[in-house]
């Protein structure tokens, strides 16, 4: 696990040197275990085709490698100043297969002419290597080698294809003069990209393009995501808060020629849905066997291995798979001062049950305060899920014990589990979208803070909201007439559009259970629940692993019908039934909670006169 940067001149004939390493420190976090820099002279821009390469690393790994140079020494910068490079890329390591330097990156091919910086996991990178090993010399036992070679072997499209688990991938191609950029298909780990007066900027994190950018006044605020911020509680990709800076969206590619200059963006996977007529039997021994593949491969690594669990039959179910050939497992919880969110009773029971070294803590009101801050700091632009103070916390927790923990994220979105499902059909059932004198009265007395405002707004949910507006008032979104001092600030269109991302991927034509998951999946998931862990967990160097996003599992899910997945009408039905044997049934007939402080009792942390949403703007200075 680590973080990768880099940089590409279009039509400018060099990057900035000097801003190199600055990027990978402002990502040192991501990778604390080595660093290393590739900068290129490509030849594409120049008369004479001519290419040549400078691999440095960091001051304080300069042992890891001797032959390699550091970039802080004389020598290296002379080196830096006297050519006109035009590619750069950087590596932050976390160490967790092969710690050893054959792991270190960026990673050649032998010939030097294909290049790796890679952030991630491959979770069936041992067979791969199987496929490849009688054709290439492995130098490492690290997975990034296999994405290396399976590169040359297989072409991105194919390699891109064959592999499972988180990633994001650059690769340069000398040869074919050809960058990549890659994300995984569920967006687990994140990919940001510019491309700002004739140069493109790739990173982990938004503060490291911040980096390259600084003092130049060239990034300038979208204010259109300002505004979807408003709505969705994060910022939607692909955008981020600037112009001409993306988030890569799942599942997608970036192919950019280097000497055309030709971009192109490529999707590679894309979810099918229903498929299978499997009945109950078969679809619960076919989910048991796959998650506990899943579990097996991701519990791989030459380091501590840990898992979070909140008691909630997703982690509850991992660690018990978990369980079932490892001993002396490290379990940890965080629980709340308040009772109604406090769920560590059930985490314990799991441990119990499973003999796990278990370790919990409990969370106040004032601590979380006092980390309210800290939002900018991990997450560069505005993210509005309080629920990232107590995974910060967990994961700080976590990291005294483990360099890797396991997590149950991503299981409600494919098997059904929020309970907002139910309340969006019930709600659903009784919306009046006609009644326009009732939405104008419910308009105006909804904005007074007493009785009559709490009956109005009441009512406004309960009837007279279309789909997208109940869906974004469920999760916690502001609707568009109580925007409208922010439309008319930024000065958005009036025609905008305020639910286009939830549009995108609202597919009238399925089910409306399996509706509401697809819409998840492609939305809430990625945007907010990984992007939530993968920020604080990295802010500790803490590699977060999710086995129910195998690629076989995903496509499973989805495929099966919604009764079956909805057993007797039963959210995570069929999950319930696959896992009921090795679970303590407490768990698995609980009600569900989520993982969110109380903000109900803990109203000093946003007030009571403004959203949570104005208040994190303000914390930007939007």
């Amino acid at each position: 696990m680590c973080g990768i940067v880099g940089a590409l001149s279009l039509n400018r004939p060099t990057i900035n040197v000097n801003y190199i390493k600055f990027m990978a420190d402002k990502i040192a976090h991501r990778g604390p275990d080595d660093a290393g820099y590739l900068c290129f002279h490509t030849g594409a821009r120049h008369n004479k085709k001519i290419s040549f390469y400078q691999n440095l690393t960091d001051e304080k790994f300069k042992n890891i490698e001797d032959m390699l140079p550091t970039i802080e020494s004389n020598s290296a910068q002379r080196e830096l100043h006297s050519h006109d490079y035009d590619l750069y890329m950087g590596h932050r390591r976390l160490s967790i297969l092969d710690v050893s330097y054959a792991g270190h990156q960026p990673m050649s091919d032998l010939s030097k002419n294909i290049w790796i910086a890679y952030n991630g996991e491959i979770y069936n990178f041992l067979e791969l290597k199987k496929e490849l090993e009688h054709k290439y010399d492995f130098k490492s036992t690290s997975d990034s080698e296999v994405v290396l070679y399976g590169y040359i072997e297989w072409g991105i499209d194919k390699l891109l294809e064959k592999i499972d688990g988180m990633y994001a991938i650059s690769i340069y191609d000398k040869e074919k003069e050809e960058l990549f950029l890659a994300r995984d298909r569920a967006g687990i780990k994140p990919l940001y990209y510019g491309n700002i007066n004739g140069q493109i900027s790739w990173a982990s994190e938004l503060k490291a393009i911040q980096k390259l950018y600084e003092n130049q006044n060239i990034l300038e605020y979208d204010y259109t995501a300002f505004y979807d911020f408003l709505t969705y509680l994060y910022i939607p990709t692909p955008k981020s808060m600037y112009k001409n800076v993306c988030k890569l969206e799942p599942a997608h590619y970036l192919k950019i020629d280097v000497r055309s200059n030709n971009f192109e963006k490529v999707q590679y996977w894309e979810l099918e849905i229903n498929q299978f007529n499997d009945d109950i039997e078969t679809a619960k021994k076919k989910i048991y066997d796959l998650v506990k593949k899943s579990v097996d491969e991701q519990m791989v690594a030459d380091v501590p291995v840990g898992f979070f669990l909140s008691g909630g039959m997703d982690s509850s179910t991992v660690v018990a798979l978990a369980s079932q050939n490892h001993s002396d497992i490290n379990t940890f919880s965080i629980g709340f001062t308040d009772k109604s969110h406090d769920e560590t009773h059930f985490a314990e029971m799991v441990a119990d049950m499973y003999k796990t070294k278990h370790h919990k803590k409990i969370l106040d009101e004032d601590t979380t305060k006092d980390m309210f801050h800290k939002i900018k700091d991990w997450y560069d632009e505005p993210f509005g899920d309080t629920s990232c103070f107590p995974t910060f916390l967990v994961s700080k927790f976590a990291k005294e014990n483990s360099t890797v923990v396991l997590t149950g994220d991503g299981g409600d979105e494919i098997f059904g589990g929020y309970n907002w499902y139910k309340r969006f059909e019930n709600l659903q059932k009784y919306s009046w979208p006609y009644l326009r004198f009732l939405k104008v009265v419910t308009k105006k007395l909804k904005k007074q803070k007493n009785i009559l405002g709490k009956i109005a707004r009441r009512v406004e949910t309960q009837f007279l909201l279309n789909d997208l507006e109940i869906y974004t008032r469920l999760m916690g979104g502001m609707l568009k007439d109580e925007k409208e001092k922010y439309r008319k600030l930024w000065n958005i269109d009036e025609d905008y559009d305020d639910y286009w991302y939830f549009r995108k991927f609202y597919k009238k034509d399925l089910d409306l259970y399996t509706r509401l998951q697809y819409l998840d999946f492609h939305t809430y998931l990625h945007d907010d629940i990984f992007t939530k862990v993968d920020r604080v967990s990295m802010a500790v160097s803490l590699e977060c692993r999710v086995p129910f996003m195998k690629k076989e599992i995903i496509e499973y899910s989805f495929s099966i019908k919604k009764e079956v997945r909805i057993y007797q009408d039963e959210l995570k039905g069929v999950m319930k039934e696959a896992f009921r044997e090795i679970l303590p049934i407490e768990v698995i007939e609980r009600d569900k909670k989520g993982f969110s402080i109380p903000l109900h009792s803990w109203k000093d942390i946003v007030g009571s006169d403004t959203t949570r949403q104005e208040k994190i703007l303000k914390d930007f200075g939007v």
